[in-house]
């Protein structure tokens, strides 16, 4: 194996850890509808979070961005791959914990996601893929840019489907009344 493989073996390795973890737990492969979407545009409902992509795809493209400057900054030394396999083995430890019965019930008692059953498995890996995107368009773009991706992704995500990136993780760990009946369109 040589130097420059290994960690995309590695990041690949990661990606099969989710994909048995999910598997292992229950997580069906597919929408259990049995269709496979490029883009599901409802953000409730059965098929949500079982498609390739969905409103919540964005946030995890937030999440790449934001590893790679989290990674840079700490670990500048390292390779562009290494700080790829690193920040794939975050957001993957994430994709495990948020299909957990644990936050799923949380979703559904915190949030407007009455229905969130967790994703499946397909959208579990793009939501990966969506993260190793923003991992790359950080290495290339300016930071600027990099912010207005975030702000643009937050406002559009919020203005249509009243949740994002922020919305989700307050209403998670700090659940705000306010926010719940207006995200329920109240």
């Amino acid at each position: 194996m040589t130097r420059a493989l290994a960690p995309a073996i590695v990041t690949a390795a990661i990606v099969a850890v989710l994909v048995a973890a999910l598997l292992a737990t229950g997580h069906p492969p597919i929408c259990p509808c049995g269709s496979v979407k490029l883009w599901h545009g409802a953000n409730a409902g059965p098929g949500s979070s079982q498609h390739l992509t969905d409103w919540y795809t964005p946030s995890h493209v937030i999440h790449g961005l934001f590893f790679y400057w989290l990674l840079w900054l700490t670990v500048p030394r390292l390779s562009f791959g290494w700080r790829l396999a690193i920040a794939t083995a975050i957001e993957v430890a994430w994709e495990i914990v948020e299909n957990s019965p644990w936050v799923i019930d949380r979703y559904r008692q915190v949030t407007i996601s009455y229905d969130y059953f967790g994703d499946s498995v397909i959208n579990s890996v793009m939501d990966v893929l969506a993260m190793m995107l923003g991992f790359w368009l950080a290495a290339r773009l300016p930071v600027w840019l990099s912010l207005a991706l975030v702000v643009g992704a937050e406002l559009v995500t919020g203005l249509v489907i009243r949740d994002g990136l922020i919305l989700n993780v307050i209403m998670l760990i700090w659940p705000i009344e306010a926010i719940r009946v207006w995200q329920a369109g109240g």
